[in-house]
C-alpha cells in the first residue's frame, strides 16, 4: 500500500470525515427552517441509520439480511403502541377505538405493559433484538448461510407481515395505528416538526454511526470481518463463529429497532407497510450503491436514493423504480464497493498525481550543500 493510500485509510483521516459529516447534518437546523423539510431531513436520518444496520450485517459481517424491516417494524409497533397507550386513560377510556370497533371489550394482555411509557420504548427495543437473538442462534448454529440465510429472512419477514394483517382486532390490520398525540417523555411533548425532534434523531444517528464504527475497529469487528471472507478458516482458528455471526445479526437489529421507534415518533403512524419486503429490499440497495464496506458510504447511498424518490419519484412514478434497479446494477457490476469506493478512487488518483508529476533527483548525485 503507497504512502498516500495509508494515509487516506488511516483512522485519524477517517475520523476526520466522520467528523465532517456529522458537522454537516448537525447545522442542517440553523438553515432549515420549514417544519416539514426538517421533519423530511430527520425520515432521512431514520433511513441513514437503517442503512448503517444493513452495513453492519451485511458488508461487515457478510450476512445479507432481507429481512431487516422485521426489527424495525416490530419496534415501531411498539412505540406505536406505546404512544397509543398515552391517549388512553385506565379508568374510563382503556381501550384505543380500533379495538372498541372489533368488539374487543378488554385491553388484551400484550398491551397492558405499554400503559408505561418507559417500560414500552424499552420492549420496543428488547423484543426484536431478542427476536435476533433467537432466530440468529438458530440459523447460524445450523450454519445456514448465503442465499439461504437471506430467503429464510425474507420469509420470516412475509409471515409478520401477515400475522399482523390477520390479527385485525388487536394491530387494526391494514389500516395501522395512528397515536392521536406526539410522544411525550418527562412531561415534555416532542413535536415532530421541531428541531427537537430533529436533534432527537440525529444525535442518535451519530451515537450510532461511532457506536458501528468503532465496533469495527475492535478485535470483536476484525473476527466478524474475517468471517466474512472465509468462516470455515476463522472457525478452524478456534473461535466461535455461530456466536459472533449473532451478535452482529443482533446489533444491526437493535439499530434497525431504534430507526422503527423513531420512525413512529416523527410520521405517528405505523402499518403492515413498515414490514413490506421491497421496503426491506429497498435498505440492501441504500447499502450496495453508497457502498455496503463503509459506514458512511451506506448512510449517503440511503440519502441520496431517498432523496431522489422524494423529489423524483413522483415525475418519473413506476419508471423510478427501473431507473433504481438498472443504477443498482450498474454499480453492483461496474462498482462492487458502491459509490464510496469510487470516491476513494478518485481520491487516492488526485493525491497520486503530485508523486507522478515529480522529477526524482539523479542517483549518485550530492544533495545541495555537501
Amino acid at each position: 500500500m503507497t504512502t498516500t493510500q495509508n494515509l487516506y485509510h488511516s483512522k485519524p483521516a477517517q475520523w476526520a470525515v466522520y467528523g465532517l459529516f456529522f458537522l454537516g447534518i448537525a447545522l442542517i437546523p440553523t438553515f432549515v427552517t420549514d417544519g416539514f423539510l426538517l421533519n423530511q431531513f430527520a425520515v432521512y436520518g431514520i433511513y441513514g441509520m437503517l442503512a448503517l444496520s444493513i452495513s453492519l450485517c451485511w458488508g461487515f459481517g457478510g450476512i445479507l439480511n432481507l429481512g431487516q424491516g422485521i426489527a424495525f417494524g416490530l419496534a415501531a409497533y411498539g412505540m406505536a403502541m406505546t404512544m397509543q397507550m398515552q391517549s388512553q386513560d385506565p379508568d374510563s377510556n382503556p381501550i384505543p377505538p380500533f379495538m372498541l370497533n372489533n368488539s374487543l371489550e378488554h385491553l388484551p394482555w400484550f398491551w397492558q405493559p405499554f400503559w408505561s411509557t418507559g417500560g414500552g420504548i424499552l420492549l420496543a427495543l428488547i423484543v426484536p433484538t431478542l427476536f435476533y437473538v433467537v432466530f440468529g442462534t438458530l440459523m447460524f448454529r445450523a450454519r445456514v448461510s448465503g442465499p439461504f440465510f437471506a430467503i429464510m429472512s425474507l420469509a420470516m419477514l412475509s409471515a409478520f407481515a401477515t400475522l399482523i394483517l390477520d390479527m385485525q382486532p388487536y394491530t387494526n390490520g391494514a389500516n395501522g395505528i395512528s397515536p392521536p398525540a406526539p410522544l411525550t417523555v418527562a412531561g415534555a411533548q416532542i413535536d415532530p416538526y421541531s428541531p427537537t425532534a430533529y436533534w432527537i434523531v440525529c444525535g442518535l444517528l451519530v451515537a450510532t454511526t461511532i457506536g458501528a464504527k468503532l465496533l469495527t475497529q475492535s478485535k470483536f469487528g476484525l473476527v466478524v470481518q474475517a468471517l466474512r471472507g472465509d468462516p470455515e478458516r476463522v472457525r478452524f482458528l478456534g473461535y466461535n463463529v455461530a456466536l459472533y455471526e449473532t451478535c452482529i445479526y443482533a446489533v444491526s437489529g437493535f439499530i434497525a429497532a431504534l430507526a422503527g421507534c423513531l420512525w413512529v415518533m416523527l410520521i405517528q403512524y405505523v402499518s403492515p407497510a413498515q414490514l413490506d419486503t421491497t421496503f426491506s429490499i429497498g435498505m440492501v440497495i441504500w447499502a450496495g450503491i453508497g457502498g455496503r464496506l463503509s459506514l458512511l458510504g451506506a448512510i449517503l447511498g440511503a440519502f441520496l436514493i431517498q432523496g431522489g424518490q422524494s423529489y423524483l419519484g413522483d415525475q418519473f412514478l413506476a419508471t423510478w423504480l427501473l431507473m433504481l434497479g438498472a443504477f443498482f446494477i450498474v454499480v453492483v457490476r461496474f462498482l462492487p464497493k458502491g459509490l464510496a469506493g469510487l470516491l476513494e478512487k478518485i481520491l487516492g488518483s488526485v493525491a497520486r498525481q503530485p508523486a507522478k508529476h515529480a522529477r526524482p533527483e539523479p542517483a549518485g548525485l550530492p544533495a545541495a550543500g555537501e
